[in-house]
């Protein structure tokens, strides 16, 4: 039986993706490997949102060949999308699939099992839109299956296991894609035009991950605010979030990202209404500066973004506001910096994610003058986070005495020896004394901070649910 281990770079986006590529094989009768150094063939699941991305899938890739000069590579993801011939020059690499392919990816991999399981055979097996080649394997170059990524309309998902909480919140993504061009932004060449999973694919996906114990579940995509533009007939983003709660025993939902100009009154109002609905907001900023907004062609200014932040406040005064900060876009002068520096100052942000600009091939920005010296970048970054610390250090001490409700995660043994990882609606990180199993609901009483977690005290019986 051959094995196969999938490596994954990047957003939770790509993380489901690489999902959707595990269910498929193991229905195929594919048996998952431990670890790469077990695996036949390894799937490597790349991402390209900036040039570290791309140098830390090349570099794994020349690890694992190394490592393992027999493995066999099949490289996947954006970056494959984005330069196809870039990585299958790399040694190891067997085939690069861009993701407008990707749902060929079990064909790809019974082609590269044979292949293996018949290592003197002159000929690659004929796979349907791909040619084959007849040199010798020793002097094969690696295959590529890239196509256009605007035409493709279905999407893959399976919910996602992983990152905070170690398989206690799963991560559903239900919709794909992009139909804005800001001037920076790579991610609609490589993934294509926005498509949505159907309301009822989406409810069965809750429904399933509910019945197998999941408490809380995170909704994902790369713009949350253009679901169900493409369905017929068209569903609102909002529409589906009521839906769900109607129909769907989730207990907690939570959404991953949403852009400024998605937040309506309307949408507030349905977070407000329902302990159902996680109390956090992550919003995209990326600048302070309207000129730099403009030269980014984001489609938003401040006082439009400031006036969504109030209508979360106005509602849910302890909700979690977050947001993603670019720092060193070309021409950003130390004007625009200080404008941005303040802006984000006179907000009540929870926390925030500061990315340095990273030039990508194939965006407007890319080609504009004044690109900013990488020194110059790194510095205002450094400000950005030091920034970043103040504001959550700032929230979480206005949470010592609140009650809160937190769902406990899973344990380290090792280093979490005498309390237990919990989160909270707001985004919060705690600890809690004792060994408390995952996935269960606590009120705690948030005594003191701890570095960047709280600890909170258990008051009262756990209770098994959200109420309604």
């Amino acid at each position: 039986m051959t094995t196969f281990f999938i490596e994954q770079f990047g957003c939770r986006a790509t993380q489901a993706d690489g999902a959707a590529i595990e269910r498929q094989l193991l229905e195929r009768g594919c048996a998952s490997a431990p670890d790469a150094s077990a695996a036949d063939i390894v799937v490597v699941n790349t991402c390209t949102v900036t040039s570290s991305a791309d140098a830390q899938a090349r570099d794994a890739i020349r690890k694992l060949h190394v490592a393992n000069p027999r493995v066999r590579v099949i490289v996947t993801g954006c970056y494959a999308q984005r330069a196809p011939e870039e990585l299958s020059r790399l040694p190891g690499v067997t085939w690069v699939v861009g993701n407008s392919h990707k749902p060929q990816i079990p064909e790809v991999f019974d082609v590269v099992a044979q292949q293996a399981a018949q290592p003197s055979a002159n000929a690659f097996l004929p796979l349907s839109a791909v040619s084959s080649a007849s040199l010798p394997e020793s002097q094969q170059p690696a295959e590529i299956l890239v196509g256009d990524i605007f035409e493709r309309t279905e999407l893959l998902t399976t919910p996602v296991f992983g990152g905070e909480g170690n398989h206690t919140r799963p991560i559903l993504k239900i919709q794909d894609g992009c139909n804005s061009r800001c001037s920076f932004c790579v991610i609609p060449f490589v993934r294509g035009k926005s498509r949505s999973l159907p309301p009822d694919a989406v409810i069965r996906e809750l429904q399933a991950l509910s019945e197998k114990g999941y408490r809380e579940i995170v909704l994902s995509g790369i713009n949350l605010g253009m679901y169900g533009l493409d369905l017929a007939p068209q569903v609102e983003f909002e529409e589906l979030l009521s839906r769900i709660l109607d129909e769907a025993p989730v207990e907690l939902l939570r959404i991953s990202s949403i852009e400024p100009m998605d937040v309506t009154l309307d949408l507030v109002e349905l977070f407000a209404s329902s302990k159902r609905i996680a109390q956090h907001f992550h919003m995209p900023l990326q600048s302070g500066s309207d000129r730099i907004l403009a030269a980014m062609r984001r489609w938003y200014r401040t006082e439009h973004y400031a006036r969504r932040v109030d209508l979360i406040r106005e509602r849910l005064a302890h909700a979690a506001i977050g947001a993603d900060i670019i720092a060193g876009f070309p021409g950003e002068t130390e004007e625009d910096h200080a404008v941005t520096v303040a802006f984000i100052e006179s907000l009540p942000f929870t926390y925030l994610h500061v990315f340095s600009y990273s030039k990508r091939p194939g965006t407007r920005a890319a080609s504009l003058p004044n690109q900013v010296p990488g020194v110059v970048v790194k510095r205002r970054a450094r400000e950005l986070r030091a920034l970043a610390e103040q504001k959550a250090a700032a929230f979480r001490e206005k949470q010592i005495g609140r009650k809160l409700r937190v769902l406990t995660l899973l344990r380290d043994e090792k280093r979490e020896a005498a309390w237990t990882p919990a989160l909270s609606s707001n985004y919060l990180k705690l600890q809690v004394s004792g060994a408390w199993p995952a996935n269960q609901w606590l009120d705690l009483r948030v005594s003191q901070g701890e570095g960047s977690c709280l600890v909170g005290e258990v008051v009262g019986t756990p209770e098994a649910t959200i109420r309604r």
